[in-house]
Protein backbone atom coordinates (compact mmCIF):
# COMPACT_ATOMS: atom_id res chain seq x y z
CA UNK A 1 0.00 0.00 0.00
CA UNK A 2 2.72 2.74 1.25
CA UNK A 3 4.16 1.73 -2.49
CA UNK A 4 1.53 2.64 -4.34
CA UNK A 5 0.35 5.64 -2.56
CA UNK A 6 4.08 7.10 -3.26
CA UNK A 7 3.52 6.42 -7.03
CA UNK A 8 0.58 8.35 -6.78
CA UNK A 9 2.04 11.02 -5.43
CA UNK A 10 5.10 10.99 -7.33
CA UNK A 11 2.10 10.98 -10.41
CA UNK A 12 1.00 13.89 -8.95
CA UNK A 13 4.45 16.10 -8.25
CA UNK A 14 5.15 15.04 -12.41
CA UNK A 15 2.17 16.18 -13.87
CA UNK A 16 1.95 19.29 -11.90
CA UNK A 17 5.57 20.03 -12.56
CA UNK A 18 4.73 19.19 -16.76
CA UNK A 19 2.07 21.32 -16.98
CA UNK A 20 4.13 24.77 -14.84
CA UNK A 21 7.10 24.78 -16.65
CA UNK A 22 6.97 27.81 -18.61
CA UNK A 23 8.28 31.43 -19.10
CA UNK A 24 6.86 33.57 -16.23
CA UNK A 25 5.98 37.21 -18.00
CA UNK A 26 9.07 38.73 -15.83
CA UNK A 27 11.16 35.68 -18.07
CA UNK A 28 12.43 33.44 -15.14
CA UNK A 29 10.39 30.26 -15.02
CA UNK A 30 7.55 30.38 -13.02
CA UNK A 31 3.92 31.75 -12.62
CA UNK A 32 2.39 35.19 -14.10
CA UNK A 33 5.13 37.31 -12.02
CA UNK A 34 6.75 35.27 -9.65
CA UNK A 35 9.90 32.76 -10.34
CA UNK A 36 9.25 29.04 -9.04
CA UNK A 37 11.44 26.51 -7.74
CA UNK A 38 11.34 24.86 -11.03
CA UNK A 39 14.52 25.21 -13.00
CA UNK A 40 15.46 23.98 -16.87
CA UNK A 41 17.05 20.69 -17.11
CA UNK A 42 20.62 19.94 -19.39
CA UNK A 43 19.76 20.76 -22.71
CA UNK A 44 15.83 22.58 -22.45
CA UNK A 45 15.04 25.85 -23.66
CA UNK A 46 11.87 27.76 -23.13
CA UNK A 47 10.84 30.66 -25.35
CA UNK A 48 7.53 33.06 -25.32
CA UNK A 49 5.56 36.17 -26.18
CA UNK A 50 3.02 37.99 -24.05
CA UNK A 51 0.98 40.84 -25.06
CA UNK A 52 0.48 43.14 -22.22
CA UNK A 53 -2.14 45.57 -22.20
CA UNK A 54 0.38 48.64 -22.89
CA UNK A 55 2.63 46.48 -24.33
CA UNK A 56 4.72 43.10 -24.51
CA UNK A 57 7.59 40.76 -23.49
CA UNK A 58 9.90 38.29 -25.60
CA UNK A 59 11.69 36.03 -23.30
CA UNK A 60 14.27 33.24 -23.58
CA UNK A 61 15.51 31.32 -21.44
CA UNK A 62 18.31 28.17 -21.48
CA UNK A 63 20.43 25.78 -19.33
CA UNK A 64 23.29 26.93 -19.08
CA UNK A 65 25.04 24.58 -16.23
CA UNK A 66 23.49 21.91 -14.09
CA UNK A 67 20.88 22.85 -11.79
CA UNK A 68 21.27 26.84 -13.36
CA UNK A 69 18.95 28.48 -16.11
CA UNK A 70 19.91 32.11 -17.71
CA UNK A 71 17.85 34.37 -19.48
CA UNK A 72 16.16 37.98 -21.01
CA UNK A 73 12.85 39.15 -20.96
CA UNK A 74 12.68 42.10 -23.49
CA UNK A 75 10.41 45.02 -22.68
CA UNK A 76 8.79 47.09 -25.58
CA UNK A 77 6.11 49.12 -24.12
CA UNK A 78 4.00 51.73 -26.02
CA UNK A 79 5.37 55.00 -24.66
CA UNK A 80 8.63 53.45 -25.75
CA UNK A 81 9.98 54.82 -22.08
CA UNK A 82 9.98 51.82 -20.38
CA UNK A 83 11.66 49.47 -23.34
CA UNK A 84 14.21 47.58 -21.17
CA UNK A 85 15.68 44.19 -21.27
CA UNK A 86 15.97 42.35 -18.04
CA UNK A 87 18.92 39.85 -17.63
CA UNK A 88 17.79 36.64 -15.02
CA UNK A 89 19.46 33.98 -13.30
CA UNK A 90 18.24 30.92 -11.34
CA UNK A 91 19.84 28.26 -9.68
CA UNK A 92 18.02 25.24 -8.18
CA UNK A 93 19.02 24.05 -4.37
CA UNK A 94 17.31 21.09 -4.02
CA UNK A 95 14.80 19.41 -6.37
CA UNK A 96 11.11 18.86 -5.21
CA UNK A 97 10.46 15.37 -4.43
CA UNK A 98 6.81 13.65 -3.18
CA UNK A 99 8.24 14.78 0.50
CA UNK A 100 9.99 17.96 0.34
CA UNK A 101 9.95 20.94 -1.82
CA UNK A 102 12.11 22.06 -4.24
CA UNK A 103 14.18 25.37 -3.45
CA UNK A 104 15.83 27.92 -5.91
CA UNK A 105 17.49 31.03 -5.43
CA UNK A 106 17.39 34.00 -8.66
CA UNK A 107 18.82 37.79 -9.40
CA UNK A 108 16.17 39.26 -11.87
CA UNK A 109 17.73 41.83 -13.72
CA UNK A 110 21.16 41.70 -13.23
CA UNK A 111 22.12 45.14 -14.92
CA UNK A 112 19.89 47.15 -13.04
CA UNK A 113 17.88 48.20 -15.90
CA UNK A 114 14.65 48.66 -13.80
CA UNK A 115 15.18 47.09 -10.22
CA UNK A 116 18.09 44.22 -9.63
CA UNK A 117 16.03 41.89 -7.26
CA UNK A 118 17.18 38.54 -5.68
CA UNK A 119 14.94 35.87 -4.15
CA UNK A 120 14.72 32.56 -2.78
CA UNK A 121 11.77 30.44 -3.58
CA UNK A 122 10.17 27.14 -2.32
CA UNK A 123 7.48 25.01 -4.65
CA UNK A 124 5.61 22.01 -3.32
CA UNK A 125 3.09 19.61 -5.37
CA UNK A 126 0.18 18.44 -2.70
CA UNK A 127 -2.89 16.26 -4.00
CA UNK A 128 -5.69 16.98 -6.59
CA UNK A 129 -3.37 19.00 -8.46
CA UNK A 130 -2.75 21.73 -6.23
CA UNK A 131 0.77 23.39 -6.04
CA UNK A 132 1.83 26.30 -4.00
CA UNK A 133 5.07 28.39 -3.98
CA UNK A 134 6.30 30.82 -1.38
CA UNK A 135 9.96 33.15 -1.13
CA UNK A 136 11.54 36.03 0.00
CA UNK A 137 13.30 38.77 -1.84
CA UNK A 138 14.00 42.59 -2.10
CA UNK A 139 13.32 45.05 -5.12
CA UNK A 140 10.40 44.22 -6.83
CA UNK A 141 9.32 41.89 -4.39
CA UNK A 142 9.58 43.93 -1.52
CA UNK A 143 9.19 40.78 0.92
CA UNK A 144 7.53 38.08 0.04
CA UNK A 145 5.65 36.80 -2.40
CA UNK A 146 3.52 33.56 -2.83
CA UNK A 147 1.05 31.44 -5.06
CA UNK A 148 -1.22 28.59 -5.31
CA UNK A 149 -2.08 26.68 -8.52
CA UNK A 150 -4.72 24.48 -9.14
CA UNK A 151 -4.04 21.98 -12.24
CA UNK A 152 -7.46 20.46 -13.99
CA UNK A 153 -7.04 16.95 -15.01
CA UNK A 154 -9.33 17.10 -18.19
CA UNK A 155 -9.22 13.61 -18.07
CA UNK A 156 -10.64 13.50 -14.88
CA UNK A 157 -13.78 15.88 -16.18
CA UNK A 158 -14.42 14.52 -19.13
CA UNK A 159 -12.96 11.27 -19.57
CA UNK A 160 -11.02 12.23 -22.61
CA UNK A 161 -8.26 14.56 -24.08
CA UNK A 162 -10.01 17.19 -25.54
CA UNK A 163 -10.23 19.90 -23.82
CA UNK A 164 -6.54 20.81 -22.72
CA UNK A 165 -4.98 20.48 -19.34
CA UNK A 166 -4.63 23.63 -16.98
CA UNK A 167 -3.41 25.52 -14.68
CA UNK A 168 -5.49 28.20 -12.75
CA UNK A 169 -3.12 30.50 -11.12
CA UNK A 170 -3.37 33.25 -7.84
CA UNK A 171 -0.52 34.72 -6.99
CA UNK A 172 1.00 37.86 -4.69
CA UNK A 173 3.93 39.40 -6.19
CA UNK A 174 5.50 41.63 -3.27
CA UNK A 175 2.23 44.66 -4.00
CA UNK A 176 -0.46 43.60 -6.72
CA UNK A 177 -2.72 40.20 -6.98
CA UNK A 178 -2.08 38.64 -10.07
CA UNK A 179 -5.00 35.68 -11.40
CA UNK A 180 -3.95 33.65 -14.84
CA UNK A 181 -4.86 30.27 -16.77
CA UNK A 182 -2.38 28.37 -18.35
CA UNK A 183 -3.26 25.88 -20.75
CA UNK A 184 -1.33 22.98 -22.18
CA UNK A 185 -2.33 22.60 -26.09
CA UNK A 186 0.40 19.84 -26.88
CA UNK A 187 3.75 18.90 -25.04
CA UNK A 188 5.54 22.05 -24.38
CA UNK A 189 3.51 24.10 -25.62
CA UNK A 190 1.44 26.57 -23.67
CA UNK A 191 -0.85 29.47 -23.83
CA UNK A 192 -1.48 32.24 -21.10
CA UNK A 193 -4.38 34.72 -20.08
CA UNK A 194 -5.72 36.40 -17.63
CA UNK A 195 -5.27 39.91 -14.98
CA UNK A 196 -1.86 41.22 -14.12
CA UNK A 197 -1.36 44.28 -12.22
CA UNK A 198 -4.72 45.84 -12.58
CA UNK A 199 -4.16 44.53 -16.43
CA UNK A 200 -5.28 41.88 -18.89
CA UNK A 201 -2.47 39.71 -20.41
CA UNK A 202 -2.44 36.91 -22.53
CA UNK A 203 1.07 35.08 -24.24
CA UNK A 204 1.92 31.87 -25.21
CA UNK A 205 5.49 29.82 -25.01
CA UNK A 206 7.53 26.56 -25.82
CA UNK A 207 9.36 24.73 -23.31
CA UNK A 208 11.44 21.90 -25.27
Amino acid sequence: MKKVMLTVLSALVLATATVSAAPSVNGSTGLIDNPSADVLRSGQFAVGYYNLKDGGVGVFNMNIAPNLELGVAGFRMDNHVSNDTLVNAKFGLAPETVLTPGIAVGVEDISNSRERTCYAVASKALPLGFRIHAGVGNGRYNGLFAALEKTINPILITGNDVFPATTLIAEYDGDHMNYGARMSIVPGLKVDGGWRDSKWYVGMSFTN
